[in-house]
């Protein structure tokens, strides 16, 4: 297959390269309220339920984020809304840090996260642009860089928070987004020519998988299915500091836990990118939605410390692929023009479910006194996507087999 002279080039893994750095810097926001939830619910003497509000309001404004910033790119350009979403998650730490109230910190993790969203499904729909062949890696690796910043944060942000406190790293988290995202923004200024979006529409259009949905109807099943996934994987991401305090390990273990966590789904997403290649989003993203809930099945017998760094690491191996998955399914799927706005629209329900999921197990937590009628909750969820992504698999078939 000839792919565009634009597409698959030098350019275009060095844009990848810039845009992996920025999503790893970007993404902080989401990651930080995880880390200070102990310290936040201390300070402001609140439950655990209460404590999860700021991360459920951090993503439900990622949610909005992902969809509003991706009509951004679509009309705009990833520079602009890359800096604007900038200025707009360091306002958030700054006022979060002089909050007085955990209401009061909620609200600005809402505007955080509405920032946050720029380093996410924007920044995979934006480097969608300029890959053909490649693709599915191209966006693994961006999606990687929430993962990076997840894996990386915690761990250099633990020391801060003992000696000085959550509001010191706020602020310091508040000068790296601007320092590094805006200048690095500056660096995604070129637009891919049309002429080359148009020729790789047409050479993909020739190979493409067909599905006996309408573009509506597929897109709610995503939805759907982006919401039951991220309702799952919340649990353990939202609530593995709070759950190593609470069996006396302790918060540092806990972020060392989810480090680990991280780094075992910056693993899994390049794979399940290599996999995509080969296979589609759609049984790619079958793939690890079976496999996360096998991953969740592995907390409930386990609660040592040994055994929690181990399931952690299986857990972050076996799920990462998921989220970029439908980002690809979007693009297989739905014209090139509109891909800002579907990509945002699908990320937005499991940014909601991440949300959902954050509250819901806190919530669970606060009725029972444990964590473990929250996992069998995330699984029950999972089994309810991969329900719905097994139906979409048997209903799609390869356009060019078909007319074969």
């Amino acid at each position: 297959m000839n792919t565009p002279l634009a597409l698959d080039s030098f350019y275009s893994w060095k844009r990848l390269a810039i845009t992996l750095l920025i999503a790893t810097v970007a993404n902080v926001g989401m990651w930080a309220i995880i880390v200070i939830m102990p310290a936040v619910q201390s300070e402001f003497g609140v439950d655990r339920a209460d404590a999860s509000v700021p991360y459920t309001l951090t993503m439900v404004g990622f949610a909005a984020g992902s969809l509003l910033i991706g009509r951004t790119v679509d009309r705009y350009g990833i520079t602009v809304s890359l800096s604007g979403a900038a200025i707009c998650i360091a306002a958030g730490f700054v006022l979060a840090a002089l909050s007085s109230s955990i209401y009061l910190l909620s609200a600005c993790q809402l505007l955080i996260g509405f920032g946050t969203a720029a380093g996410f499904g924007p920044l995979m729909a934006d480097i969608s642009h300029w890959f053909l062949r490649r693709r599915g890696i191209a966006v693994a690796i961006t999606a990687s860089g929430n993962f990076l910043s997840g894996a990386i944060w915690p761990v250099l942000l633990s020391p801060v928070l003992r000696d000085a406190g959550w509001q010191t790293v706020y602020l310091i988290l508040a000068a790296v987004t601007v320092i590094a995202v805006i200048p690095l923004s500056l660096l995604l200024r070129r637009r891919v020519p049309f002429d080359a979006t148009q020729s790789a529409d047409t050479l993909a259009s020739a190979n493409a998988r067909s599905v006996q949905f309408s573009p509506r109807s597929l897109q709610l099943l995503l939805v759907v299915a982006g919401l039951g996934c991220c309702v799952a994987m919340a649990m353990p991401q939202v609530h593995l500091v709070s759950l190593c305090v609470d069996l006396g390990y302790g918060p540092v273990a806990g972020a060392e836990m989810l480090s680990l966590m991280l780094m075992g789904g910056v693993v899994s997403r390049i794979v399940f990118g290599l996999i995509a290649d080969r296979v589609g989003g759609v049984v790619a993203l079958l793939i690890g939605s079976t496999l996360q809930c096998i991953a969740l099945f592995l907390y409930l017998p386990y609660d040592g410390l040994a055994s929690l760094y181990v399931v952690s690491l299986v857990f972050g191996l076996l799920q990462g692929g998921i989220v970029p998955s439908y980002a690809l399914i979007v693009r297989e799927y739905m014209p090139a023009r509109e891909a800002g706005t579907r990509v945002g629209t699908v990320l937005l329900a499991t940014i909601t479910g991440m949300a959902l999921g954050g509250w819901l197990s806190g919530w669970i937590y606060d009725m029972t006194g444990s964590y473990q009628m929250a996992f069998i909750n995330g699984i029950l969820w999972n089994v309810l996507n991969i329900v719905i992504i097994a139906t979409i698999f048997l209903k799609t078939s390869n356009r060019a087999q078909a007319t074969a």
